[in-house]
This record gives structure tokens, C-alpha cells and sequence, in this order.
């Protein structure tokens, strides 16, 4: 079921999310809806509180690009990405490389803005799959900034949260915007 996505300024996009305990029922639906939803919206990745619940919950789909990443390793053995897409993840543990790059990134709880965020190219995340099992990736490239980019959303971190000051000048007019539409729903 697609779910509607909560937008900015929204005050459960500020919310430090909870950690997921059992894998219920419940849990796996709202993964599935996720899932739906971020596809419907052309999204790379949707965390839990942008579609309302205060869950440690994401999801994450870049098999649209098969260059995304320049490795990939699942629980210590590099592995094609096409066989581990989409990600489904809780509870994660995010451990960031030294080295940084800049890439444009958009999130779809602020449509039509898009700005260039600094971020660590490397990462290794542990989490929790749907079927309970500890998972570790390390990884580059967009899904490294998409994992970044959503357990963000996690701790309540936005990804405007991470811009220059000088790129959110250049937003401000998009940002009052999007809080004026919101102020009107």
C-alpha cells in the first residue's frame, strides 16, 4: 500500500526514532509499504518517520544504477549489488571512512529541492534484517550516501541539517515554501 510521505516541516521528521524490537506482522507490512511507496516516487531510499512512524526503519532500492557503488561487501565477502537490493533495515550502527566527497542529494519529504551535501565516501553499517538476522555492509558511492542520508532521518537529522550556509541561503525561498504549503494542509 502506497503510504502518504510526510513533508517538511513536519515535527516527526525531528523525532529520534525508536529502535525496532520484534519483527512483527506489523513491521514487515509497513516495510513492504515502504517499499512501494519510495518506488512510486522514484525515491533511493525512505526511512520510517517519513511516512509517519517513529520507527529505527528504512529502505533502500539504487539497483536502478548498477555503477552506484565501486564495492560492496556483505558481512565481510564482496557481493553483487543487484542480489542485496532492496535493503530493508533497522537498528543500525554507522561506522563513517575519514574521507569525504561532495554529491548533490534530494530527499522526498522536501520535493523539488536538491542541494550539494558533504559526506563520507566509505561507510560500514550493521543492522537488523527482516528476518532478525545481524547484516554488515561497507560500501561507497550513492549507497553509502544513501544509508548516511537516511539513518539521518533516523535521529531526526535532515539533510538540510548538513548544507552550507551559503547553499541554504540560495533555499531559502524553496524552504518557506514548502512551510507555507504545509501551514496550508
Amino acid at each position: 500500500m502506497i503510504r502518504p510521505i510526510v513533508r517538511y516541516p513536519d515535527a516527526v521528521l525531528r523525532a529520534k526514532c525508536r529502535a525496532v524490537g520484534e519483527i512483527t506482522p506489523e513491521i514487515r507490512a509497513l516495510a513492504a509499504d515502504m517499499l512501494e511507496t519510495m518506488r512510486e516516487a522514484n525515491g533511493v531510499g525512505l526511512a520510517a518517520p517519513q511516512v509517519g512512524a517513529d520507527l529505527q526503519l528504512a529502505v533502500i532500492d539504487c539497483s536502478h544504477n548498477p555503477d552506484c557503488v565501486t564495492f560492496l561487501k556483505v558481512d565481510g565477502r564482496e557481493a553483487p549489488m543487484v542480489k542485496h537490493m532492496p535493503v530493508v533495515f533497522m537498528n543500525p550502527r554507522l561506522e563513517l571512512g575519514s574521507a569525504k566527497e561532495t554529491g548533490e542529494e534530494g530527499c522526498l519529504s522536501f520535493p523539488g529541492l536538491r542541494g550539494d551535501i558533504r559526506r563520507s565516501a566509505q561507510i560500514k553499517v550493521s543492522y537488523m534484517d527482516l528476518d532478525g538476522r545481524t547484516v554488515t555492509i561497507e560500501t561507497d558511492g550513492l549507497l553509502a550516501r544513501a544509508f548516511q542520508h537516511e539513518i539521518d532521518h533516523l535521529n531526526g537529522v535532515l539533510f538540510i541539517d548538513r548544507m552550507s550556509a551559503a547553499a541554504k541561503v540560495g533555499l531559502k525561498r524553496k524552504l518557506a515554501r514548502l512551510m507555507a504549503e504545509w501551514d496550508e494542509e
